[in-house]
């Protein structure tokens, strides 16, 4: 397995932008810097509320960067969204317009039949898709069902763990959700509330392939510039990789 992949999510730059409803900070430019940083990609979620991300976000995203994931969820406006875009992977996730953020995992078992139907043009449209997952079998082998070949994993159970032995038992359904994942012939990213403090456990594990930060990488820029926090992150991930190799 070769060195994890970060993509940079820029969602929080935008939300800070949306405060006073004006062009700045601009989630484009941290997106163009984080990519010269080294990210390999640029995560950003259109909301149906759009409290953050805007549709002129995305289009200018898909323009000027060199890999964009689009998260969003299974309507069909997103979808229709993303067809016209195009981007270069949409990350399916589960919306409530009350929560602060993505709350939990989509639940592909309960959505089957209406997430068939939904992203159908996608699949048309030859874009790939992956699906934002609890590191649960049954979701799991869902989504296989589906025909999906990308999972991101929800690491939010892991990363809000209060004491070390939830935390360890955490990291060990993460781990073995990896197992089954590339049991099933999936790919495996992972993501959502991964911080400097808590990331290295998870990147050491060698099968997942790409890690979507963004909240904890904002929160670093606003001391320490963007760029510089985009290579500290990358940084942990390489070598904490390494030791596990």
């Amino acid at each position: 397995m070769g060195l994890p992949r970060l993509g940079v999510n820029v969602d929080h730059i935008a939300t800070v932008r949306q405060a006073r409803q004006g062009i700045r900070p601009d989630p484009i430019e941290a997106a163009l810097q984080a990519q010269r940083a080294g990210a390999h990609g640029i995560v950003a979620h259109l909301r149906e509320d759009r409290r953050h991300i805007q549709d002129r976000d995305i289009t200018l995203l898909a323009a000027k960067v060199r890999r964009l994931d689009l998260e969003m969820a299974a309507t069909v406006e997103m979808v229709q969204r993303a067809v016209q875009h195009r981007p270069a992977l949409v990350t399916v996730v589960p919306e409530r317009r009350q929560e602060l953020t993505t709350e939990s995992g989509l639940n592909v078992q309960k959505q089957l039949r209406i997430l068939r139907r939904r992203l159908q043009p996608l699949f048309n449209a030859r874009i790939p898709v992956a699906l934002f997952v609890d590191p649960d079998p049954e979701q799991i082998r869902a989504a296989v069902d589906l025909g999906i070949e990308i999972i991101e994993l929800n690491t939010g159970r892991y990363s809000e763990a209060k004491t070390q032995s939830k935390r360890k038992r955490e990291l060990h359904r993460i781990h073995q959700a990896v197992v089954l994942c590339k049991e099933k012939g999936l790919r495996v990213n992972a993501g959502h509330g991964l911080d400097y403090d808590n990331v290295v456990p998870v990147a050491r594990i060698p099968e997942i392939e790409e890690f979507n930060i963004g909240f904890s990488i904002v929160s670093r820029a606003v001391f320490v510039g963007i760029q510089t926090a985009v290579r500290e992150m990358i940084d942990l991930l390489h070598s904490a990789r390494k030791l596990s190799l």
